[in-house]
């Protein structure tokens, strides 16, 4: 999983989290789950990881959790949320 990016700020509340992103100016709002979910990539988990502890911890549907974590996790990257570059040789191929 990439990481989090570094231009990235978070500030816990109540209801989950606020991020700001400095780089672009931009503010995200998450619920509690995806304020998990951001926190469990902090930690190094990948999506497998985080899938099984979300679905235990809500007794929800393994199947369910996969399809919206992956989904989180694209909205992420593509909203400069996670370092899609992290760990990619300088001028090496794209995935």
């Amino acid at each position: 999983m990439p990481p989090i990016s570094s231009a990235i700020r978070r500030a816990a509340t109540s209801d989950g989290a606020i991020l700001l992103d400095v780089e672009r100016g931009q503010m995200f709002s998450l619920n509690t789950v995806g304020s998990r979910i951001l926190e469990l990539l902090g930690k190094g988990w990948n999506e497998p990881q985080i899938v099984a502890e979300l679905s235990a911890t809500f007794g929800a549907d393994v199947e369910r959790v996969r399809c919206d974590v992956r989904e989180f996790l694209e909205l992420l990257a593509r909203h400069h949320v996670l370092d899609e570059t992290a760990g990619r040789p300088q001028g090496g191929p794209r995935k």
